[in-house]
């Protein structure tokens, strides 16, 4: 492994490409990252249909050496039934990940997995679940692996609970999660702006997650990559590679979307391309009213003392070189 950094990927794979799995093709192809794991969680779709399309990947990546893990398939609390009594009294949510059953390509059944678009995985994930591999790792690798998380934290929580110890036997925790003024009018955060769908999807784990003892805690925050567009002229040059995962995101890639998971990814693999970020204290609203789930957050010297993490958070991207570090990565 020499001088690679080591890291595990938890993340809720909705598939084919997406920000979800070009953000992990991102890290895969990094030359100086070993990924030692992929963890899958419930999120935008379920669990066992995540799990799929993350090995199916690895397959057109001829990357099947890194295990696939399967997670929580069920927030710590919320249900869609508990979720949907929340909606009728405080309004609908506008994104609702797995539990949106009115848009195409979503089921209520979470063992339901259908036929994958880019092929089906002839290879199985492991059978250890997410959180009992991730104290595993680092417990045999103290202090040397980070953890780079793009879903609910659902997983992170459970292995918290599992190993009381596990947060400080990690180099650092960075995540993409949180919204704190988010600019560009999206109708998702016009009205909300405290509001981001991986920490409301599971906000117990949140707050769990939040108040764990991390050496160090990134937050990639929807804020900062709301901007970026993963435009048809990106996929254009990525093509020209001709590599199977070229191929791969010629068909698939999502055109004219927010790069949300590759811009938390990006800036782990080089933190310099963020040009501005803020430390503040974070924690999640657990009121069952109409708040549930917002981000909260204070400046160093106002946070309440009851246990909120200190992270950094990011605030501004060169946007020119992470696109340029996109087509690079997803070209190799």
């Amino acid at each position: 492994m020499g001088s690679r950094r080591q890291v595990i990927i938890d993340q809720d794979p909705l598939g084919p490409a997406t920000t979800n799995l070009q953000s992990v093709a991102l890290l895969l192809n990094a030359p100086d990252v070993d990924v030692r794991a992929i963890g899958v969680v419930t999120g935008d779709h379920w669990r066992d249909q995540q799990v799929r399309h993350a090995l199916r990947l690895l397959e057109i990546m001829g990357r099947t050496d890194v295990p696939v893990f399967p997670g929580a398939e069920m927030p710590l609390v919320s249900t869609p039934a508990t979720t949907a009594a929340w909606e009728k009294q405080h309004g609908q949510l506008i994104y609702n990940g797995a539990w949106d059953l009115a848009r195409p390509g979503k089921w209520a059944d979470p063992r339901h997995t259908p036929d994958l678009p880019e092929g089906n995985p002839t290879t199985r994930p492991a059978s250890e679940a997410a959180a009992s591999a991730y104290v595993r790792l680092a417990r045999a690798h103290p202090g040397e692996i980070s953890l780079w998380c793009a879903g609910p934290l659902t997983n992170l929580a459970l292995a918290c609970r599992l190993d009381p110890e596990f947060p400080t036997l990690v180099r650092e925790l960075h995540f993409m999660g949180g919204a704190f003024a988010p600019a560009g009018g999206d109708r998702e955060f016009a009205h909300t702006p405290r509001r981001e769908f991986n920490l409301r999807f599971d906000p117990e784990a949140a707050r769990i997650v939040f108040h764990a003892a991390w050496p160090r805690v990134t937050c990639s925050p929807i804020d900062v990559s709301n901007h970026t567009r993963a435009t048809p002229e990106r996929f254009a040059a990525i093509a020209r590679a001709g590599t199977p995962l070229a191929r791969y995101l010629d068909q698939f890639g999502h055109r004219h979307r927010p790069m949300w998971d590759e811009v938390a990814a990006a800036t782990w693999i080089d933190e310099s391309l963020v040009t501005r970020c803020e430390e503040l204290y974070l924690d999640i609203d657990l009121d069952r009213g109409a708040t549930l789930g917002d981000t909260l957050s204070w400046k160093p010297g106002s946070e309440p003392g009851a246990g909120e993490r200190r992270a950094r958070v990011q605030c501004a991207l060169d946007d020119a070189r992470f696109y340029e570090l996109f087509v690079q990565l997803c070209s190799r």
